[in-house]
């Protein structure tokens, strides 16, 4: 979304908008920072899902990361993407099960209340940054103004 909005004020799109030579940097950087807020996301619905005892961070981020490479390499050589869209999910189902130590109805609870909990970050940020962005914009056009 940020992102999104970052191409919108620019006439070329954002990834045109890095300078080549940090392009690499710049998507490890991404993936970085989408992997540690999807471990807190995780972490806060096995917290919710199945206790404090079981649900670690280190448990969290071993999830996240696998999950995203699985899901990245199912969609990357699997033609079908519906194929590998089931796949993505068992995937991520079971490295919840496991690393969890829960069942596949508490597995599910995790991912869905990980996906509540992602979309209400998200729509909060959109919120927090549309506002933040109006606000700018009036500012500024008050300023030229006088």
């Amino acid at each position: 979304m940020f992102l999104r909005i970052l191409s919108v004020g620019a006439r070329e799109s954002w990834w045109e908008m890095v300078p080549e030579g940090l392009r690499l940097v710049f998507s490890l950087a991404v993936f970085f920072v989408s992997l540690f807020v999807l471990a807190v996301v995780l972490y806060l619905a096995g917290l919710v899902v199945v206790g404090r005892k079981r649900a670690l961070l280190t448990d969290a981020l071993i999830i996240s990361f696998f999950g995203t490479v699985l899901s990245t390499l199912f969609f990357m050589f699997i033609s079908y993407h519906w194929l590998a869209l089931v796949l993505s999910v068992v995937a991520w189902l079971l490295l919840v099960r496991r690393l969890y130590e829960t069942g596949w109805l508490g597995a599910t609870a995790v991912g869905i209340l990980a996906i509540i909990i992602f979309l209400a970050v998200t729509v909060l940020l959109a919120l927090f940054f549309g506002i933040l962005y109006t606000i700018s914009k009036l500012f500024l056009s008050f300023t030229i103004l006088t």
